[in-house]
């Protein structure tokens, strides 16, 4: 177990400083303290909640070790010592995932683009199965989704699909979600039952606030168009859709989902942002020349992070060497499968980077 007497002494000052008047009467500075306030409050009561459970591990062992303890209740304790240790590895997990999601800084809102790759027809209707999952992922952590962008095809697919999500430990989750996306089995439009391999890919980028990122209106070349549907067939007489260049980098968004301009130029901006964002992000690690060392996978975009094999019910992790037969668990939002996985390999790799050995 890591140790928390440094966060318990930080969490001390905090609660003495947020008291003072000077810090009450800046409500920006109030705000900053009582974010990482809160944070350290509840690990300190995950920390609490391991040590009760330690006491009553160390009580039941005795009572196990205990010969002239009749043997039913022996064995009444081994089975209660099972549960115990159970929980305590839980939460031993949970503090660690929090203590290393807040050490890298990971923001609580993000936009996800799928685009569909190789695979015409198939790999569209791949591109809109995996915005099902992450719909349904979502919803299940009790996150937001909004719809930024979006090019369906007449069968139902989806050219692109472009969404925000908006959740505490949002990026810490769906970063590892970045890369292509691959899916084997039998195509709707196939006849001769042949299995077709077709990809999707995947980018998770951070959605930038004004502090982040600051764009001069001189910076972008906007257009606007008239939206058309699946097919060509127009879906607005108006030119209510919007296209946004940014001129520095040749960055290029467009968006017609709303039938106001205004919301498309909003919507449009967003996504904007957050692709400058990462383009200066991308820019400055190759400029240091090197990648975390942590990192699960290269982090490249164009790299197969995961495929999808529908005649064998599996969904096989390349960057952890993990397969799960259980294809509908996943496709209907259970990812935690995957990504908990993910997280372990990750922090894993962290500790031996840092030459630091966790504490069992």
């Amino acid at each position: 177990m890591i140790n928390i007497d440094i966060l318990r002494k930080e969490y001390k000052e905090l609660e003495k400083e947020l008291a003072q008047q000077e810090v009450l009467s800046d409500k920006r500075r109030y705000a900053q303290l009582a974010q990482r306030f809160s944070y350290l409050e509840g690990i300190i009561k995950l920390a609490d909640a391991f040590s009760k459970l330690s006491e009553e591990e160390n009580h039941l062992k005795a009572v196990i070790a205990d010969v002239k303890e009749a043997e039913d209740v022996r064995q009444m304790a081994k089975e209660e010592l099972a549960r115990v240790e159970q929980k305590k590895a839980k939460i031993e997990e949970t503090i660690e995932e929090k203590l290393f999601d807040q050490e890298q800084q990971y923001s609580n809102n993000v936009i996800i683009e799928i685009r569909a790759g190789t695979g015409g027809q198939e790999a569209a209707l791949f591109a809109a199965d995996l915005f099902k999952m992450y719909s349904h992922f979502v919803a299940a952590k009790g996150w937001k989704l909004e719809i930024l962008s979006s090019h369906p095809t007449e069968m139902g697919g989806a050219k692109e699909i472009i969404f925000a999500v908006h959740g505490e430990g949002a990026q810490a989750t769906l970063k590892f979600e970045s890369g292509v996306h691959r899916v084997q089995r039998v195509p709707v439009t196939e006849s001769g039952g042949r299995i077709h391999t077709s990809t999707a890919t995947v980018a998770v980028l951070v959605e930038p606030s004004n502090v982040d990122l600051d764009i001069k209106p001189e910076e972008l070349k906007i257009e606007t168009f008239r939206a058309s549907g699946a097919g060509g067939q127009h879906v607005n007489v108006t030119d209510s859709a919007v296209r946004i260049t940014h001129i520095p980098t040749g960055i290029t968004v467009s968006c017609q989902d709303e039938r106001s301009q205004i919301k498309n130029r909003e919507k449009a901006l967003r996504v904007l942002k957050a692709k400058v964002l990462d383009a200066i992000t991308q820019k400055q690690q190759k400029e240091r020349g090197k990648e975390r060392k942590y990192q699960i996978g290269s982090g490249d975009r164009s790299e197969k992070v995961r495929t999808y094999n529908f005649p064998e019910r599996r969904v096989t992790e390349h960057r952890i060497n993990l397969t799960l037969y259980k294809l509908e668990d996943i496709l209907t939002g259970n990812l935690d499968l995957i990504i908990k996985e993910l997280k372990k390999a990750e922090r894993k790799k962290y500790y031996e980077a840092q030459g630091l050995a966790e504490e069992k």
